[in-house]
Formats: C-alpha cells, structure tokens, sequence
C-alpha cells in the first residue's frame, strides 16, 4: 500500500538587535506600536502559534539568539513551544524540532573552527531549551558544503533540509530523502523540499486563504502523478516561520487547520521527517551544489560580494575581508594566552556556550580550566578573550550581508560587534594593531548616504571607552 505524507517546517529566526554595550535593544521606530521588531514578531508569530499548538504538528527551528530573547521577554511562550515539542517527543521518541547554528553564520564562508563552534553551540542550545537531542539542523539559509556536511555528521547531526536546486544530480526522486556520501564510510540524509508548494505558501498569499482547498487542489495532485491516486511520496514545504502571522495576517490560523482537520480522512498523512526517515531510510545517494543555498540561486555570493539580487553592494567584499581580519586578530592573541596556560583554545570556546546558556557562572567556568585560581588579573583576562570570541562569532550574523545596502540596521549592528571583539581584546592586549582593518573598512560604504564602515567601527570603539568609563566610575 502506498503511503503518502506532507509535513510543514518553519524556519523561525530574526537578526540579533541587541547593543553590545547594553545587551538591550534601542526603540525600533519601523515596529510601532511595538518597542521593537522581536516584539511585534512576538505578538504577531510566535505568541499565535504557541497559542494554536502549531508547533507541536510541525517541523521547525527556532533560532537561539530569538529563543534567548523570548526567555526574558515571554517566558510563557517559550514554555509552551517547549511543552509542546516535548510532547510530541514523548508521544513519538522522535524530535519535531531541530536545532540551528548559534548565530546564523553562513557556514561555507567559515573556517572549519567556526564550523564547530556555531554547530556545537547550536546543538548544545537545543538539548539546553528542549532537554534532548536534536536529530537534525537547519543550515542557516540553507547554504551547505561538504565541509560543513562532515562537521555536522562528526557532531551527530542525522539530516539536514535542503532547496530541490541545491541537488547537483539530475533524474532523483526528490520526494525521498537521500544520502549525501561524505568519504571515509560518513554520510547524512538530505530532504529536499518541494519547490512548488513551498513557493505557493510563501508567495502566493491568494493559495493559502483557505488550508482545505489548499491541500486538495495543491498537495494532493502534487502526490498523484496525475493519476489521481497518491503514490509513495513524501512532501516537505518549508518557508520561513514569521510568514505565519507575521508576513501574511491569518496565516497561523491556516498552518493549525492545514495540520488538524484538513487533512482528515483525505489519502495523506502527516509525517516529521525524523518520523520519516525512521520508517523510510533513503535508498538513493545524491551530490549536493557546493556553497549553495536556498534563498538566492547565486549560491553563497550574496554574504561575500556583489550578486544580482542585491546590486550596488560592493561593500559585502570588504566588510568580509576585514571581518576576516578581526577574526584572525583576535583568533592569535586568544590561543596565544590560552595555549600558555595548557587549554586547549577550541575546546573552551566550544563548552562557553555553558556560560551562554546560563548553566554556569563565567568565573566558575574559567576556575574548572584555569590551574592559577587566584590570579585575579588573569581571570578577568580569559573573561574579556572568552567575550570577544561571542562577539566575533556573531559579527558574521548572516542578516548584515542580506540586503542591497550597507547603511541599514544590520550591517552597522554586525559591525558594532566587531568593533565590540576588538574593544575586548585590547583589554587584554592594549597595543593590538587594528590599521589595517580600519583601512579595510573605509571600502565599506553606503551608495545611498555616504556612511562608511570604519565610521561606524570608531564610532563604537570611542562608546565602548565611554560606557567603560561610566560604568568604572559607578563601581
């Protein structure tokens, strides 16, 4: 008998906003009535769709830099997504949520160690909020290459979800999910989702005022072959998750019906993919599109320079180019004070994301490393280092590379954060040669007002200094 299945993921996540110096975010004009956009989201998405259950029938991600904000801001949210997933997990021994790297870096621009890092911190979040492991991750933007495949597959990760054009080999069967060979006996399930669906529900509003007609005129002939009798197939529709009620008024009322009374006693079921996979492991081996992504057919150009969705935006190059400065800069002097205390530096990025969390005080975290507990100087070292890798991972949030110009909220915050990583390692290293990047910046700039990068990275450094001061004077 054949069997037929769809499943909705929703990929949850919004740009981090918070100033660095206050870890509060300013008043966002653009969201009014709301203080500011997470809270108009809030309102609009994940409040409705907590309140709905939709994520107890879903598959989705939710983004942990969102996650943390929703903790502090609506607790009661949080605890119901949470209850909810945990529900289904219980119910089912198998997870509907999967995890997601920590800060939304476009994972094939990065170095092999951010790779761990984003994905370790991503998965350990996961485990922290939901209390299991996450069987699968969303690669942020979808954007994948093999590299990043065997850092995930060595972390445990079983599946990812990718676009349908991210598959390098043609004749498929898409509707299966299919292993990705990886070399040395590893490999990892790739569900790719159904382009035509997935471009419907996000951009065809007129498709999804109704849940019922949608799945009997959309889904349903999607399975059939034009038969008019489901095969064997399973149908992933995947879209970003603030289209449900954000984006698109109404649309979380249509995701509760879509996954309750729409498809009952129709020939479809509704499947998670872990659901899936269990029950039907792929039979096919496929080749993925290296440094490709979901959400702009230039593969990854669009993080790392100029692209034809977003013209006019030379400035992605050299923000790159610094950022990838600041890294290395901030990288030497961190494993240098490290390595002179006998820690390895990448296993205490890796496990900070404890401190993050909340599980463990910054100071008892570095007294289980550091063998000179008493040296006071030296422990509020490793603290201001440990804070500057934050800071540098999450200056390469992919937000600040997404749009045509550099004068908007995004870049300047993620240019913020570097010039915050740097700040903190001149605390420790107060001759750090920083030239060179300021140079760098200057290449950064907006056509449509003239702001230049390395204004607002000084801009930055001199609040820093006065915030310090401010804050020095008080204590």
């Amino acid at each position: 008998m054949a069997i037929s299945a769809f499943c909705v993921h929703g990929h949850f996540y919004q740009p981090p906003r918070e100033d660095p110096l206050t870890g509060e975010i300013p008043v966002e004009e653009g969201a009014y009535p709301y203080s500011n956009w997470n809270e108009r989201i809030l309102a609009q998405c994940y409040r409705p769709n907590a309140e709905l259950l939709n994520f107890s029938r879903i598959s989705f991600n939710l983004g942990p830099t969102v996650l943390e904000w929703i903790s502090k801001a609506d607790p009661d949210t949080l605890n119901s997504i949470v209850s909810q997933e945990n529900k289904t997990f219980e119910t089912r021994h198998l997870p509907n949520g999967m995890a997601q790297p920590y800060n939304h870096t476009i994972l094939p621009l990065a170095s092999i160690r951010d790779k761990q890092t984003q994905i370790i911190w991503g998965l350990k979040e996961f485990e922290f909020r939901f209390g299991h492991s996450s069987q699968g991750i969303w690669l942020p933007e979808a954007a994948v290459d093999s590299e990043t495949l065997r850092v995930a597959y060595d972390c445990g990760v079983k599946y990812i979800i990718l676009a349908p054009w991210q598959c390098a080999d043609q004749g498929r069967d898409l509707y299966q999910p299919c292993w990705i060979e990886l070399g040395m006996g590893k490999r990892i399930t790739a569900f790719f989702y159904n382009q035509a669906l997935s471009t419907r529900v996000s951009f065809d509003p007129g498709a999804t005022r109704n849940a019922d007609e949608f799945l009997i005129n959309t889904i349903l002939p999607e399975l059939s072959n034009g038969t008019g009798n489901p095969s064997d197939k399973y149908v992933l529709i995947a879209s970003d998750g603030e289209l449900y009620g954000h984006h698109q008024r109404f649309r979380d009322q249509f995701l509760a019906r879509l996954t309750t009374n729409s498809f009952q006693g129709k020939p479809i079921n509704m499947i998670t993919p872990a659901a899936w996979l269990q029950e039907h492991p792929p039979v096919q081996a496929v080749s993925i599109v290296e440094r490709s992504s979901w959400s702009c057919h230039h593969g990854i150009q669009r993080w790392c320079g100029e692209c034809g969705c977003t013209p006019n935006s030379g400035w992605k190059e050299p923000m790159r180019l610094a950022f990838d400065m600041i890294a290395q800069t901030i990288d030497d002097v961190f494993d240098q004070v490290i390595e002179s205390l006998g820690i390895d530096p990448d296993v205490l990025r890796y496990e900070y994301i404890h401190v993050l969390l909340g599980e463990v005080s910054v100071d008892e975290f570095i007294r289980e490393y550091v063998r000179t507990k008493n040296d006071k100087l030296l422990l509020e070292d490793i603290n201001y280092l440990l804070r500057s890798q934050y800071e540098r991972q999450r200056m390469y949030t992919s937000c600040g590379w997404f749009f045509d110009d550099f004068d908007r909220i995004e870049p300047r915050n993620n240019v913020k954060y570097a010039a915050q990583a740097i700040w903190l390692t001149q605390k420790v290293k107060p001759d750090l040669k920083i030239d060179a990047i300021i140079n760098e910046l200057r290449n950064v700039y907006s056509s449509r007002t003239n702001l230049r990068g390395d204004q607002v990275f000084l801009n930055h450094l001199r609040s820093a200094q006065a915030f310090w001061a401010t804050a020095s004077s008080r204590a």
